[in-house]
């Protein structure tokens, strides 16, 4: 999968968005997949490191696209 709708949106490998984790933060996309509970999983990357308890210092992360927004 290439491209994905986020809020209206066509975004794609390379794109940015935002999501809440803890805080609010961003990720570029790095892979899009269709994902097993509906919509699609968005592997995000962020070379600085996320924040956050959850995914705090993690440089790569996946979340569901209707957690994003952009």
């Amino acid at each position: 999968m290439d491209t994905v709708q986020i809020d209206g949106v066509t975004v794609r490998v390379g794109d940015s968005v935002g999501f809440k984790s803890d805080v609010e933060q961003g990720g570029k996309i790095i892979k899009i997949k269709k994902a097993q509970w509906g919509g699609y999983e968005l592997t995000l990357e962020n070379k600085s490191g996320f924040e956050g308890g959850y995914i705090g210092g993690d440089t790569v992360t996946t979340i569901n696209s209707r957690d994003c927004w952009v």
